[in-house]
């Protein structure tokens, strides 16, 4: 790998992602603006807030560079990185605060669908590591967004209580819970090896 992993350090639990790669020898490279993308060879959209993240997207103009930058290049969203990857909000109510997902992923999301920041939780998930392995992860929910839907374009690679909890599309990754809040490096590993 020839470039860093970026990681999109306009808000959200950025730094928790940086330690992670760091922990697995990899360099990493903060993006903000649309150029950066071109000094990066993948992209980490982490949790944070929604709204937040689709104002300062739209201000600093991400929102296309992004698109483009998905059709080549690996992209991983965790929590709120899931929801602006996503197709569809399954609560309207949502774009009335101003998310608007950037419709990478062919799923249907529902913002805080494991409730509140109070009913976070810690759980055993069944997951395909990218590798075939149906290991379990202790996957780190904080209002965490439900997958409703997941079209026929993307595959269900984890899940919890029988619902996905995590969806790949080709090169594209999106997981509703923090891999990044745990010891375990394999998420991030799988992320890697799909550069």
């Amino acid at each position: 790998m020839t470039k860093p992993v970026g990681l999109l350090t306009l808000q959200g639990d950025y730094e928790k992602h940086r330690q992670k790669f760091a922990s697995l020898g990899v360099e990493t490279f903060g993006v903000r603006r649309p150029s950066e993308l071109d000094l990066v060879s993948a992209l980490v959209i982490p949790g944070g807030e929604s709204t937040t993240l689709t104002r300062l997207m739209d201000r600093v103009g991400l929102r296309e560079p992004l698109l483009d930058f998905s059709v080549n290049h690996p992209v991983m969203g965790t929590c709120a990185g899931l929801i602006m990857m996503s197709s569809i909000l399954a609560d309207e109510k949502f774009k009335d605060f101003g998310v608007s997902p950037l419709g990478m992923l062919d799923c249907s999301v529902l913002r805080n669908g494991y409730g509140r920041q109070i009913d976070s939780f810690t759980a055993p998930v069944a997951i395909d590591i990218l590798d075939g392995s149906k290991a379990e992860f202790a996957a780190v929910f904080i209002r965490a967004p439900r997958i409703v839907e997941v079209g026929s374009n993307a595959d269900v690679v984890a899940a919890y209580k029988g619902e996905p909890v995590a969806v790949r599309q080709g090169n594209l990754l999106g997981l509703t819970f923090h891999p990044e809040l745990t010891d375990d490096c394999r998420i991030h590993q799988a992320f890697l090896n799909m550069i």
